[in-house]
């Protein structure tokens, strides 16, 4: 899939909020990468396991999903010689009890869920890392009974404790009157007496400190620094001894690192999975019938990110026709009905409910392309038309029978009749490579096309023409309108420029039919499939023709120009592109009468027949002799 597509159908907004009910770090990462599989088998598996987890908490289930807090950093430690610390076995000790929980759960929901309850099989229990966390770390610390040793180094540091104890309760007793304050500190890990500077000498031991003011000196008595010193001692032992459990833990964790990851990969698709099943929730959203044969069929589907409010889109494409050319109003729901098909369809193919009625049915596509909004960009100094071109030159590239395209606004930002003509080519040759194809567009003459060309069928957004508001509903099988007559009489235009916008429209209209066809008949391209040339042809041959004249060639299936007067034997210099050609007018029938051509009157015909570069020297031969000027023409002129 294209990454433009995503942007454009904001598919990773779908994502962000689907974050939101992520528990994990996992289940955000499987968010983060996710996206629409192409595999009809593996995208109804992924729509079996979302309506299966639905079904879990549709009943107001809470899933005991494991956060995994503490756990993310610590996995890429394994193997490293990092001992882990009590508080990362204290973090270990909740991701083992959770996914102990978590398999107990989904045991219990067999019934209701029996794919995605079977998953749960694969979680291991790990009861001796539990054990052994449970017995070695207690309140964030390395517990006594961690070893005989440390349980052994602890009872001796605390007898040591109580007799320091008593020594400075003693000395605080002996030396009373010298003290600054009746009581035990420390400096630097050693407990001290707050000694009066003038009695330091009065009380033995080593001074280790005073106070800012010089006139409190911190004295460790003597007979409390030998009972320090061993006290350092068995604190080192300790500091050992607690490493030596540490690494023995870490080892056991380690050796479950296997077992572990299936834990970690396996909760992370349950988190995916009940995201899923929760967003599906708050957007009312429903399985689907698939197929691969490019058909869809969409009853009361909303656009997800509208809300429930949104007026509901009915759509079928992929049977009779599998190309539909949707007209309408500005601000109609034309481009919002495009991004709601190509937006339902990533979100079917990524394994999300999606929120439509019973009995919608989406194929599965090998790509969705689009070209819709501006993507005008100043880095790329890009015109609007620029970007639409670009865009449609990837997309031909991409199309065939398994792509979705959804084109935006054919034919705007250039000249409208090369617009058309340069649509209808891109509409024709993505039907002929078997692409389903939706469109919109507010020109005529590509309602024209779309109602005559096999394959293709038109459609309208309504209006209601009182209120001019747009009513947001899809209709298909009947063109329609932009409604410019009717809103801008309605905010209130002269009814005198109205009525005159209507009679140009009109005549621009009753000419615009033969447009295909005049332009076939300068440039040699058959006319599209929308021009008129059954009925034409039906006409009764004409005994004479004019010169000017849009004839039809039926040997060539080309239009012409008719040059000149029919000779004694009926032949007629017929000029098809830039060649004169003898053909006998038996062999062509009327297009288009000159009248409807070429302004009334006096017309300089040879503005059509010859080419600037002759006329300009024509003018010049007959105002006077100029050495060296010729005019050419072929022998068959």
């Amino acid at each position: 899939m294209n990454k433009s597509t995503y942007q454009r159908l904001e598919y990773d907004r779908i994502k962000q909020r689907l974050a939101d009910f992520a528990m994990s770090y996992l289940g955000r990462a499987h968010i983060q990468n996710m996206e629409p599989v192409i595999e009809m088998v593996l995208v109804a598996t992924l729509l079996q396991e979302t309506e299966e987890a639905l079904s879990v908490i549709a009943h107001g289930a809470s899933v005991p999903i494991p956060s995994l807090e503490g756990i993310e950093p610590l996995i890429g430690t394994f193997g490293k010689g990092f001992i882990l610390t009590p508080q990362d076995f204290m973090h270990f000790a909740r991701f083992i009890e959770s996914s102990q929980q978590l398999k107990n759960f989904m045991k219990k929901k067999e019934s209701v869920s029996p794919r995605v309850a079977s998953y749960a099989l694969s979680l291991y229990e790990l009861h001796e890392p539990l054990t052994e966390i449970r017995r070695c770390i207690r309140n964030g610390q390395v517990d006594n009974e961690a070893s005989a040793a440390l349980s052994r180094i602890r009872k001796k540091m605390n007898i040591l404790d109580d007799r320091m104890r008593k020594k400075l309760d003693t000395a605080l007793s002996k030396y009373r009157s010298y003290l600054q304050d009746n009581v035990i500190s420390t400096r630097g890990g050693r407990y001290v007496l707050s000694v009066k500077k003038e009695h330091r000498k009065q009380v033995g031991g080593a001074a280790l400190d005073e106070s800012a003011s010089g006139q409190t000196v911190f004295i460790e008595p003597a007979d409390i620094a030998d009972l320090h010193g061993e006290h350092l001692h068995l604190q080192a032992e300790e500091a050992a001894e607690v490493t030596r459990v540490l690494s023995d833990l870490t080892d056991l964790i380690e050796h479950s690192k296997y077992e572990i990851s299936i834990n970690l990969e396996t909760i992370g698709h349950y988190d995916f999975m009940f995201a899923k099943a929760k967003y599906a929730k708050t957007i009312d959203g429903r399985t689907v019938k698939l197929n691969d044969r490019g058909r869809i069929s969409i009853h009361g589907g909303r656009h997800p990110l509208l809300g429930r409010h949104s007026v509901p889109l009915d759509i079928r494409i992929g049977g009779d026709y599998r190309a539909l050319v949707i007209t309408g109003p500005n601000t109609g729901g034309k481009t919002v009905s495009l991004k709601t098909v190509g937006l339902l369809t990533l979100m079917v193919q990524s394994g999300l409910l999606v929120p439509v009625g019973e009995g919608s049915e989406f194929a599965v596509y090998r790509s969705v392309m689009v070209d819709i909004g501006d993507g005008q960009s100043l880095e790329n100094s890009l015109s609007t038309f620029s970007s639409h071109v670009k865009n449609v030159i990837g997309i031909l590239k991409e199309a065939a029978p398994s792509s979705l395209v959804l084109l935006d606004e054919l034919a705007s930002g250039t000249d409208p009749g090369e617009g058309i003509g340069l649509s209808i080519a891109v509409l024709e040759e993505l039907y002929r490579r078997g692409a389903t194809v939706m469109a919109t567009t507010h020109f005529n003459e590509i309602k024209k096309f779309a109602g005559a060309a096999p394959g293709f069928e038109n459609a309208r957004m309504e209006f209601d023409t009182e209120t001019l508001e747009p009513l947001y509903k899809l209709t298909i099988g009947q063109a329609g309108s932009s409604y410019a007559f009717y809103i801008a009489q309605k905010l209130g235009m002269p009814p005198a420029l109205i009525e005159r916008s209507k009679m140009i429209t009109y005549e621009a209209t009753q000419r615009s039919p033969e447009a295909p066809a005049i332009a076939a008949a300068f440039t040699g391209e058959t006319p599209p499939l929308n021009a008129p040339l059954k009925e034409k042809k039906e006409r009764a041959p004409m005994p004479d023709f004019a010169i000017g004249d849009c004839v039809w060639v039926h040997s060539l299936r080309r239009t012409g120009i008719v040059c000149s007067e029919p000779d004694h034997r009926g032949n007629i210099t017929v000029q098809i592109q830039k060649e004169k050609v003898r053909i006998h007018r038996k062999r062509i029938s009327l297009y288009i009468e000159r009248s409807k051509l070429y302004p009334e009157g006096d017309y300089d015909m040879d503005i059509v027949f010859e080419s600037k570069d002759n006329r300009k020297k024509r003018k010049q031969m007959s105002k006077r002799h100029v050495e060296g000027i010729t005019i050419e023409y072929r022998e068959n002129e």
